[in-house]
């Protein structure tokens, strides 16, 4: 079973062995959404389904959402219909990759795991490590595929909402930490949401830092190295991670466990959240 990286060599053993998998492309683009799934139909893993991050992965106006922000987390419950509905059960190991640098992917690499679906693992590099190391692409829609039963168990990730991140800001036993670029955390620049800062408190490590010059997650040993650098006398447990929406985080949360830092939480509504929820402070600088 894998559980946080699969590489392009163990995904093609193991898709050659027949074991139950299934595999999910998420390619998308914030200032084009409806590229990654023109990326999808164009080339992707043979047999991938493709889940779009606005109409799949988020729950845009949706009273049930489990989180606000510009990507709301959908219900566990809706979650697993579509899940059952794309033929996905609790026997299957689920693969997931996009082509953007693990920056979309990892929010269902998490949603599974939140869903209690514990063999979930992100292609390590992406669409490319898999076409480098000589993988077949196809194109086209995906086929139809009989639905499964996917059965929710207990959540083995931790979702944070606004009111307790709220109750925790300034506290020693908690660590927040921030996953946008320099420039929108110190509020110098703010693109997409409708104030500019950060949350007080918090640290800054931009989700790009992951990854090396290839497109790979960095060693555990040198993730390690990075984040207790960052961390200094901070428990890894104590941590909380937010972006600007809640997708770009979770690179962050990922290389966590790789480092072997152990499992921490995520603030789901993110800043766009945060900042539009009135009576809460703001930092810059």
């Amino acid at each position: 079973m894998y559980t946080t990286l699969i590489q392009a060599k163990e995904l093609q053993t193991l898709a050659a062995s027949g074991q139950p998998l299934m595999v999910f492309d998420c390619s998308f683009d914030l200032m084009q959404p409806d590229a990654g799934a023109q990326q999808y139909l164009h080339s992707h893993l043979p047999g991938a389904l493709y889940a779009h991050l606005d109409s799949t992965l988020s729950a845009k106006g949706d009273r049930s959402a489990a989180s606000g922000g510009r990507h709301p987390l959908p219900s566990r419950e809706k979650l697993a219909h579509w899940l059952a509905e794309a033929g996905f059960d609790n026997a299957m190991q689920a693969v997931v990759y996009d082509r953007q640098g693990v920056n979309y992917c990892g929010r269902l690499w998490w949603m599974l795991k939140w869903a209690g679906h514990d063999a979930v693992a992100i292609l390590d590099g992406g669409l490319q490590a898999w076409q480098a190391a000589g993988g077949a692409v196809e194109s086209g829609p995906a086929a139809a595929r009989v639905a499964g039963s996917f059965a929710l168990r207990p959540p083995l990730r931790r979702l944070v909402d606004t009111t307790d991140m709220a109750r925790n800001v300034g506290r020693q036993n908690v660590t927040i930490l921030d996953a946008r670029a320099a420039a929108r955390f110190k509020g110098e620049i703010e693109p997409l949401d409708p104030v500019a800062g950060h949350i007080p408190g918090a640290l800054n490590r931009p989700f790009t830092q992951n990854l090396d010059s290839h497109g790979y997650f960095k060693s555990g040993l040198q993730l390690r190295e990075e984040f207790n650098a960052l961390l200094g006398d901070r428990p890894p447990g104590s941590v909380i991670h937010h972006c600007g929406s809640g997708v770009s985080a979770l690179p962050n949360l990922v290389a966590m466990e790789i480092a072997g830092l152990g499992q921490t939480g995520l603030y789901a509504g993110s800043w766009s959240e945060w900042c539009n929820t009135p009576g809460l402070p703001v930092a810059q600088g």
